[in-house]
Formats: structure tokens, C-alpha cells, sequence
């Protein structure tokens, strides 16, 4: 089986969609499927990261003019070209008929895919906003949204098959592992895992870091994890310099040897919320994005994480003020724990890979 995948990283997308992508690649890879990206080369791309794996890139040039949108929810900029462009780009590179398109980007609608129709057998997108109309076989949106179940109505094609829910998160096999051998939590707060993406433009890095400059909160262990994309990673290590407790680690393949040692997290509300559940991690959560408001609002009502608030209105004392209430609070990190456990049980990635290969058996 061909497939391939068109999903792009840079300075304002951050790094996640190519993760999860990267993660379905090399799950399909395994089972004999050979996969191909494409991927345009904006200033904080992960193409060499993804021909260090293995997997062939094509790298569609970046946009000559300013790349970075003005706005941060300005996806149709994200694309750093108009989706003709792209879509013309995207079919010179394929070489050959795929027998699927693996779409993750939030610039491109169902326009674009309509055009890929005459070049592959079936159209994979991966989604999170519900936000405009998709002409695709197979649509996975991962999050934990209320209401979940009629979020694409009238966004799709009646025959469309729709996987949603953090059931079928796109997980490295790393997290089950450690799901399996990780101990249940017994609510006391020894270590602190800290990690807010490849880039964190915000810097709640250094917030994070400034609370646990509290006398109550010094005797807590904390790794931190700086992204590639981070721009203060200089003042990150000054501040973790004067901070004894902290350890700074670079970008890493994954994150579950990390995160399995902590007792809770601190982070934003992306795709490593995901895996933060799949270890039945604790965590309190910021949401850095628009569209991670919605989910993080849901997953702190039914008490999965304690979701501090939003970037823009969170402060270091904020978030001082959390992490002491849950240092005196045993019972409800345990809760956490529990709850956010029992909503993902790390094998999302394999029921992906099973309805992708299963269509290419049926054809």
C-alpha cells in the first residue's frame, strides 16, 4: 500500500501535526505500507527529522514574503501559498497512484481535496477545528469535545467514516508500554513533568518555571522539556540555573520515559494531553491555542485535568497557586490519575492503521 501524507511544521503551527502524523507513518510502515511526505519548508520545518527516520520528504519551497501569519489562528496562512498552489505542488509530487492521502493541516479544505481525487484512491484527514467542509473517506479528530458525535454534520460526504474521540489518538507504542508498567499514582507530588510544545511561543516554560520558585514548591523535583522551535531556551537555562530542583532536557523522540516518572504535569492542551492520559499522568493544563479551549473546558468538567486557564490570563502565581493546592490535595490527584487513565487506552494508532489497511483489502 502507498500512502501519502501532506502535513507541514513551522514557527507558528508548532511541531504536532508532524509528530502524530510521524507516529501513523511508522505504524504503517511496520505493517508493509510505504509512506511518503510532503511537506512545505517554512522556517521551523521537521523535513530532515523525518528523513532521519527514514522516510522519503518532498519539500515543497516556502513562500518568498513573510510566512508567519498575523494572527495565530490565521490557518489559511499556515499553507504559506494559496491552496491552488498547494494543491498543484502537492500532485507534482506524487509519482505514481497512492492508495491514500493522509491530509493534517488546517489550511486546506475540501476544494483542495476534491482536486487530489484524480490522483489517489482515498482521502485521509486529520482534524481538530470541525471549522469547514472536507471531501474525504476517513476523518480523524482525536479530541474530547461535548457533543462530539455531530461536530462534521453537514462538514462531509454522507458515506464518510468518522473516528472521534481520544480513543483513537495517533500514540507512539512507547505510551502503552508505559502505561503497562507505571504505577498507579498515590496522589503525593514528589516529581513534576513540564512540557508546553515544540515552540511555546508565550514562554509558559518560564512562567512555569517562576512558580516553582515558591518556597512551597522547592522540594518537588521538575524536568523540563525545552521544544525545538523554542525561542527562549537561553533564558530558560538562566532560570533553571538558580533553581536547583529543575533539569532541562532537549527536544526528545518521545516523552513517555519522562512523563512515567512524574507524579504530575504541567502543559498545554495539545496532542500531549493524549499521551499524558494514556499514563494516567495527573495534569494541570493551559490551553495556548483557540482551538484547545474547547476540549480542555470539557476534559475539566468531567474532571480528566485541571485546566488553569487560558495563555493569555494565566500568570506564574496562577500557576503556583494550583500546583500548592494539588501538593495538599492527594485525593484529587488520584481522581485525576484515574479519570484521565480511563479515557485513553493507547491504542488509537493500531484501529487507524486497521481501517486504512482494511480498505485496501475490500478494494
Amino acid at each position: 500500500m502507498r500512502v501519502a501524507i501532506r502535513v507541514d511544521a513551522s514557527v507558528s503551527s508548532g511541531v504536532g501535526h508532524v509528530m502524530r502524523c510521524l507516529t501513523l507513518a511508522k505504524a504503517l510502515s511496520a505493517q508493509g505500507a510505504t509512506v511518503q511526505f510532503i511537506c512545505r519548508a517554512h522556517a521551523g520545518n521537521c523535513i530532515e527529522m523525518l528523513r532521519a527516520d527514514g522516510f522519503p520528504v518532498t519539500a515543497l519551497s516556502a513562500s518568498t514574503g513573510n510566512t508567519e501569519p498575523a494572527e495565530r489562528e490565521d490557518y489559511a496562512a499556515w499553507l504559506g501559498a494559496s491552496q491552488a498552489h498547494d494543491t498543484d505542488d502537492t500532485i507534482a509530487a506524487l509519482h505514481g497512484r497512492f492508495d491514500w492521502m493522509v491530509v493534517d493541516h488546517y489550511g486546506i479544505d475540501a476544494d483542495w481535496e476534491r482536486r487530489l481525487r484524480g490522483y489517489v484512491d482515498r482521502i485521509m484527514v486529520i482534524d481538530d477545528l470541525a471549522n469547514r467542509q472536507h471531501d474525504c473517506d476517513l476523518l480523524l479528530d482525536q479530541n474530547y469535545v461535548h457533543g462530539m458525535q455531530t461536530r462534521y454534520t453537514n462538514k462531509l460526504p454522507r458515506e464518510s467514516t468518522c473516528l472521534l474521540g481520544p480513543e483513537y489518538a495517533l500514540l507512539r507504542p512507547e505510551y502503552p508500554e508505559q502505561r503497562r508498567i507505571r504505577q498507579q499514582s498515590d496522589g503525593e507530588i514528589r516529581r513534576v513533568f513540564v512540557f508546553f510544545g515544540g515552540t511555546d511561543p508565550d514562554n509558559l516554560t518560564g512562567r512555569t518555571l517562576s512558580a516553582f520558585t515558591v518556597s512551597a514548591l522547592q522540594h518537588i523535583s521538575v524536568d523540563v522539556v525545552v521544544g525545538a522551535n523554542n525561542p527562549n531556551r537561553d533564558a530558560l537555562e538562566a532560570q533553571a540555573s538558580a533553581l536547583p530542583q529543575i533539569t532541562l532536557h532537549e527536544p526528545k523522540p518521545h516523552l513517555a520515559d519522562l512523563m512515567a516518572k512524574a507524579d504530575l504535569a504541567v502543559g498545554a492542551g495539545g496532542t500531549t494531553t493524549w499521551e499524558r492520559c494514556c499514563l494516567g499522568l495527573p495534569s494541570l493544563v493551559v490551553s495556548i491555542a483557540k482551538n484547545q479551549q474547547a476540549a480542555c473546558e470539557a476534559l475539566a468538567r468531567d474532571g480528566v485535568i485541571e485546566w488553569v486557564g487560558h495563555h493569555d490570563q494565566v500568570t506564574a502565581a496562577d500557576l503556583a497557586e494550583a500546583l500548592i493546592a494539588l501538593t495538599h490535595d492527594p485525593a484529587r490527584v488520584c481522581s485525576l490519575a484515574s479519570a484521565s487513565r480511563a479515557l485513553v487506552d493507547g491504542n488509537g494508532t493500531q484501529q487507524v492503521v486497521d481501517q486504512l489497511l482494511a480498505s485496501k483489502r475490500v478494494a
